[in-house]
């Protein structure tokens, strides 16, 4: 019987074995969480529900995520970030959001005309904030403490730890609907734009990785570093017909820095965040 036992022990290892491997496979499958497509959907139902409770917060905080899925995402989560932005008084971040699903799913989209009405409010609840933006060339992004673009208010939207996270993650949201497109009529909603950016922070520095289409699909990936020692926090832009697009001058010595799509508020958004940035670093405690 013992020798009966071990033999029935040692026929049914193989047996054993699989077994283990598959806890051990399912275990790994939940520590790493839902596949990135299944985590936008998860995601994407989590804001419909904060946004149907009016919970502003939770809602943003959840786009927040999905912004940093690499992941194609629903037309539906442009629609959600202009309703954000919009209750948070960004209008010209959720007033591009609404009008890039509108242009990525036309009349046939769900929220088509919510949308229309939704831009509607949005311009008359900017008024005339954003004609400021019309005079002059190579305008210089002005840097208010106050209003919804405020430090304290950004950590509030996006529940940040610091200013310099908060402002951080505000300027990645704006450089996500400023992506540059070479057929800028075209929008295929869920596809990145032909020219992006993403930035970070690291030891006082400002990090930015590029990602630009050479030919066809082919993406190469530029990295450079923006040290903020010495650097004006007035940041330049300006928008020129001959290349549809919008550049945000480099504060160091002026050249074109960022290619923008061709989108005046956008672009002016983009530079006075980027200049808040610059100066939240070069404070002595804004390096967190």
């Amino acid at each position: 019987m013992i020798r009966s036992n071990r033999k029935n022990r040692q026929g049914s290892s193989p047996l054993i074995a699989a077994l283990v491997f598959a806890v051990m496979a399912m275990t790994a499958v939940s520590a790493h969480g839902l596949p990135p497509e299944h985590e936008v959907q998860r995601l994407m139902l989590a804001v419909e529900d904060a946004v149907a409770g009016e919970r502003w917060s939770e809602a943003g905080d959840y786009l927040n995520r999905l912004q940093s899925l690499e992941a194609a995402k629903p037309p539906e989560y442009l629609y959600y970030r202009g309703r954000i932005m919009s209750q948070s008084g960004h209008y010209n971040e959720a007033r591009s959001a609404l009008e890039n699903y509108i242009a990525g799913t036309g009349a046939d989209g769900e929220h088509y005309t919510e949308a229309l009405k939704l831009i509607t409010r949005i311009e008359q609840a900017r008024g005339d904030r954003d004609r400021s933006t019309e005079t002059g060339s190579e305008p210089v992004a002005e840097i208010s403490p106050a209003g919804p673009h405020s430090p304290e208010r950004l950590r509030r939207l996006y529940l940040a730890d610091s200013d310099s996270q908060a402002l951080v993650m505000h300027l990645n949201s704006q450089l996500e609907l400023a992506g540059w497109r070479k057929e800028a009529r075209v929008i295929r909603v869920g596809e990145p734009a032909d020219v992006r950016y993403q930035l970070s922070v690291a030891n006082g520095d400002i990090l930015i990785r590029e990602s630009r289409v050479e030919s066809g699909t082919d993406r190469r990936l530029i990295s450079h570093t923006l040290r903020v020692y010495g650097v004006s926090p007035s940041v330049r832009w300006d928008c020129e017909s001959a290349t549809n697009a919008c550049w945000i001058y480099d504060p160091r010595d002026g050249s074109r820095f960022l290619q923008l799509a061709n989108d005046r508020a956008i672009a002016a958004e983009v530079a006075s965040t980027l200049g808040q940035l610059i100066r939240e670093l070069q404070r002595p405690s804004g390096n967190s």
